[in-house]
């Protein structure tokens, strides 16, 4: 059996799908978007959304202190992820060193809460930027999921999810 590059393969082997995503025009597209979504946040935050912060109501600003601190913490870890991978795909850097170095970076946390009276009061420019960054966040959730959860043998998946419903339910894990 042969695959669409040509190579003969058994019919075992898994194809590495998000390994080879990292290195097409997807990934370079998903790199691009987001790099410019850091610079211009920076940007708005440093210009337009210090002054628009300005206008609004005690309870919105500190809305809009928080959102812009939780924005900026979110793009901070998914420009590290970005640049990591980018650097995997320049070898630069090892997938096994990549494995490694993922631990830091967070992509875990929690959405934001796009709704509700303070979020309405936020400026128009800061909400959509919340809202592209959200969805940016999503795409690479699910590129890392297929290139770091696909590539874990299987048996490490089940211990994996054991573990997370012994922990789940305040139980430890007894193997057999």
């Amino acid at each position: 059996m042969s695959d669409f590059t040509g190579k003969s393969h058994s019919g075992t082997e898994a194809i590495a799908f998000g390994a080879r995503a990292l290195n097409s025009e997807l990934f370079r597209e998903l790199f691009r978007e987001g790099m410019a979504l850091v610079e211009e946040t920076a940007s708005y935050l440093d210009g337009d959304g210090r002054i628009e912060s300005r206008n609004l109501s005690r309870a919105a600003t500190l809305s809009y202190s928080t959102e812009s601190m939780r924005l900026t913490t979110r793009l901070m870890q998914i420009a590290s992820w970005l640049l990591m991978q980018r650097a995997v795909n320049e070898g630069e850097m090892s997938p096994e060193q990549a494995r490694s170095e993922k631990n830091k970076v967070r992509l875990d946390f929690q959405p934001p809460v796009m709704s509700g009276p303070l979020w309405s009061e936020l400026p128009a420019a800061l909400r959509s930027i919340i809202e592209r960054t959200d969805r940016l966040h999503g795409r690479i959730v699910h590129m890392d999921k297929a290139i770091y959860v696909a590539a874990e043998p299987a048996a490490n998946l089940v211990a994996r999810d054991l573990d997370r419903l012994a922990s789940a339910f305040g139980a430890r894990r007894i193997d057999n």
